[in-house]
């Protein structure tokens, strides 16, 4: 019996393996978690069980909501590595390059499955081996690769052909997988269905990746001890809407919360400003926030990022955004997919060498819930690095202080400001921009919506029981409602 919800999600195929769970009878969550394991196939740079994730849960029996964080966590203890298990490649994404640090020795313990075990155990209705069924024969079959998982792929050359599994994985005769080329892989088929059944540390898969890391710091001892910390998630009052966000020790929601509480409206020059304030609070590390250790040294960004949004008809909801980093380079042995780089991202691991040992990461990924005074529920994220915090920031205060649709709220134009400097998409209103750009006289005006300003995923369900969906075209994603 169909379960009436929507999904929304960046890859036509993750919201589609959603859908057909939803259209099977199943909830929110595994709708959800369907759509994440379809995510490993279809957009590897950003989705990966070598990664780690963050899902954010309204539970309609109670309607409590809770926060699920798996994402990445630090060996405990740095190994005395040989220098060839960390090198130095250059991502070229475009207005900028960003160097990054790769090899085995750059991965922290992965916890994208116990996540979604965590996930399936508390809130699902359904055994994770049913659910990525779809994911998996999407992995044997092939996908076809769109124009922008192929940018993608551009984008991280360095990584997606820095090693002979990599380049035998993602290249055809010498050169990157084209636009239209089917990408099959066997191997992820594989790692799918022995983590479904056996999670990652006692699986075939999770004894692989500690294979490469005798080149690394993780010990069985990392993956065996990893754990999904449930948190109470930060709130925020916008308009009498409730604003569900990340906690500490991940320092997004704390940052979009300090945005929104400055905001009466949204004019542009009032937005503007407030995501400058709340840039420099992340930059100082102070301010009327009590931010914990999670601004200590560690602004942070994803690059590789996806997200998922599902809500259903009895109310329960789930966000969940997923990073992988960029990927270490490797693939691992037989099983089709890099662990993360989180240790060699200087905006994660600021600190290099000498990172935090058996410490929960940082992130600026924010899976974020309203709980709108009507009753009407939205679920949210976003990809997009430091920007995150401000496409979020954009979209929940037009929702909450304009009362504006779905729809416009996502596809409004977008900004980032951050250090008196000013980003902003076309805006039509040529008094409105003048004003805009005569505030920040350093600015760049770009010439169309960009994934630089983020990829938000947004779903609710309104006062009447309908579904509404809106997968951001900035980061080519999709909607689907069930039944449609």
């Amino acid at each position: 019996m169909t379960h009436p919800g929507v999904i929304a999600a960046g890859h036509r195929l993750t919201a589609e393996a959603g859908a057909r769970v939803l259209r099977d009878g199943g909830n929110a969550v595994d709708a959800a978690i369907a759509a994440v394991a379809m995510a490993c196939v279809c957009e590897p740079v950003l989705c990966s069980p070598g990664g780690g994730s963050f899902a954010m849960v309204r539970d309609p029996a109670d309607e409590s909501v809770t926060l699920l964080d798996a994402f990445a966590h630090t060996p405990r203890r740095r190994a005395d590595l040989p220098a060839e298990s960390v090198r130095t490649v250059h991502a070229d994404f475009g207005t900028t390059h960003q160097e990054f640090r790769i090899g085995p020795g750059t991965t922290a313990a992965p916890g994208l499955f116990d996540g979604l075990a965590a996930l399936a155990a508390q809130y699902g209705t359904e055994p994770i081996a049913h659910l990525v069924t779809d994911a998996v024969r999407a992995a044997r079959d092939g996908v076809e690769i769109t124009p922008f998982q192929h940018d993608l792929f551009d984008v991280v050359r360095a990584i997606t052909t820095a090693t002979p599994s990599a380049r035998e994985l993602y290249l055809i005769d010498g050169h990157l997988m084209p636009v239209g080329a089917t990408l099959r892989n066997p191997g992820l088929a594989d790692a799918l269905e022995l983590l479904a059944r056996d999670g990652f540390a006692g699986s075939d898969v999770g004894a692989a990746a500690l294979e490469q890391q005798q080149r690394g710091h993780l010990t069985p001892d990392d993956i065996a001890s990893f754990t999904v910390i449930e948190r109470t998630p930060l709130e925020v009052r916008v308009n009498n809407d409730r604003v569900l966000l990340n906690p500490p020790p991940a320092v997004g929601g704390a940052l979009i919360a300090h945005t929104l509480r400055q905001l009466a409206t949204t004019s542009w020059v009032e937005l503007a400003r407030a995501i400058n304030a709340t840039g420099a609070l992340l930059r100082e590390s102070n301010g009327d926030l009590d931010l914990l250790a999670a601004l200590a040294g560690s602004p942070v960004r994803q690059r590789g990022t996806t997200h998922i949004s599902v809500v259903d008809a009895d109310g329960m909801a789930c966000a969940v955004t997923t990073s992988n980093g960029e990927g270490n380079g490797e693939i691992v042995d037989g099983f089709g997919f890099m662990l993360n780089n989180v240790l060699g991202e200087d905006d994660v691991n600021p600190l290099g060498d000498e990172w935090p040992v058996d410490t929960r990461l940082s992130s600026m990924m924010c899976p974020t819930l309203i709980e709108h005074h009507d009753g009407r529920i939205t679920a949210m994220g976003s990809g997009g690095s430091s920007r995150i915090r401000s496409a979020i920031s954009q979209v929940a205060a037009r929702l909450c202080l304009d009362n504006s649709s779905l729809r416009t709220a996502v596809d409004a134009p977008r900004m980032h400001a951050d250090g008196r400097h000013l980003d902003v998409e076309p805006i039509d209103d040529p008094t409105v921009l003048d004003e805009l750009l005569r505030t920040f006289p350093d600015h760049r005006l770009w010439q169309a919506p960009a994934l630089y300003f983020g990829g938000v995923h947004a779903v609710r369900l309104e006062s009447d029981g309908s579904f509404v969906g809106v997968g951001d075209q900035r980061r080519d994603g999709e909607a689907i409602v069930v039944p449609d």
